[in-house]
């Protein structure tokens, strides 16, 4: 089977799905590996060294497309201004992607339908269930740590103000607030972030332990307490909360928002659309210059006023909805993503045969469709089909 990785057309996506050292483990697996010329060029990996480990260079992406049996992506398929063509419909009938497609999100349910109709398999990378044997193919794991960093330094970049206390001969200037909303990877990597550059940081999470994570890192929890039974998921990942539920925390969250400068929100269900917990009221209540980083946005984002994949100001509030933050870390990011991949691959046809076992948990939990139906649960939940 033939492996094809072409270049992310994403705006600022520098990430690659493939690095030569997992084209040398593909191969050994018996895979062959297409990769579009200058692929790797913004994880600083050149045609050259792809070549050296026995991958072919394609001259452009529909070659990818047209010779492939399995596509690896970083982000979810997008409209190709070169082709004037949308990726899924550069894709075979019976081809097999790989990438993150976020499936569930409101945003994203028309590419779903679209693959359905190709009769693509596609598996989504951030349906990796969070059990011990799929810890070296999970990306949302992987990504966060890099996510959580990199949104408090795009939040410093665009507060008008100093993040840290600052001494000056006219007087003391006060550290920004920072509420970071869910103590996951993202939020925990967030709060450490925005204790060394000199924040006053707090963080709110309906997990128990979530919280006792967060305290640990010396922040205060502030917020609301949900029953456990409705806030913990399966494998200790939050659980979407019942309407009245969510009115109960966003009515926790106003008086927080308020007096914040900077908000990360990475509140998130895996395989389910994000619940919005700041309205646009909320945001309203902000001072001028404040920032939001909703990184929550791939599943349908945290704040109802968030843009997928772009910057907006709204009564004078920055509201950062950009959706390829690890792309902004090219090197670091695609080591991790490409090896994840390599090991979903490996799962994936680990009896050497062209099809795959249904009964396994990651492939389970991760498949969108198939053969023309729709599997994603998570999916069919939001699209009210459950």
């Amino acid at each position: 089977m033939l492996i094809g990785i072409p270049k992310e057309i994403m705006l600022k996506e520098n990430r690659v799905a493939a690095l030569p050292e997992t084209v040398v483990k593909f191969k050994k697996l018996g895979f062959d590996v297409l990769v579009e010329t200058k692929a790797g060029a913004g994880a600083f990996t050149d045609d050259d060294a792809y070549l050296k480990v026995g991958a072919e260079i394609a001259a452009d992406a529909a070659d990818v497309f047209n010779r492939s049996d399995i596509i690896l992506k970083v982000k979810e398929p997008l409209f190709n201004n070169q082709y004037n063509k949308h990726e899924i419909d550069m894709l075979k009938e019976n081809q097999i992607l790989i990438t993150f497609i976020h499936p569930a999100a409101p945003s994203n349910h028309g590419d779903v339908k679209k693959l359905q109709e190709r009769n693509i398999t596609a598996f989504t990378m951030d349906g990796i269930p969070r059990i011990s044997r799929a810890q070296r193919m999970d990306p949302l794991t992987s990504m966060s740590a890099i996510t959580g960093y990199k949104a408090i330094i795009i939040a410093a970049a665009n507060f008008p103000k100093f993040i840290p206390m600052v001494g000056t001969s006219i007087g003391m200037i006060k550290p920004a607030k920072i509420l970071v909303i869910g103590a996951g990877v993202v939020g925990l990597q967030a709060i450490a972030t925005g204790k060394r550059l000199g924040g006053i940081v707090k963080a709110i999470d309906i997990r128990p332990d979530a919280k006792k994570e967060a305290e640990s890192l010396g922040v205060k929890v502030v917020g609301f307490d949900a029953p456990p039974e409705l806030a913990i998921g399966e494998g200790g990942y939050a659980k979407a909360l019942p309407q009245e539920w969510l009115e109960k925390e966003r009515e926790e969250l106003a008086p927080l928002v308020a007096e914040s400068d900077i908000i990360v929100l990475s509140a998130l269900v895996p395989g389910e659309a994000a619940q919005h917990l700041i309205t646009k009221e909320m945001v309203e209540s902000m001072n001028p210059g404040s920032v939001i980083i909703d990184v929550s946005i791939d599943q349908g984002g945290n704040c109802a006023l968030t843009d997928p994949g772009k910057e907006l100001i709204h009564n004078g509030v920055y509201i950062c909805g950009i959706k390829n933050i690890p792309g902004s870390l090219p090197v670091h990011s695609s080591w991790l993503y490409a090896n994840n991949l390599y090991y979903f691959v490996e799962n994936l046809f680990k009896n050497g045969e062209n099809d795959f076992n249904m009964d396994d948990e990651i492939i389970k939990d991760s498949l969108v469709t198939h053969k023309g139906k729709l599997y994603h649960q998570g999916t069919r939940k939001a699209l009210g089909l459950n």
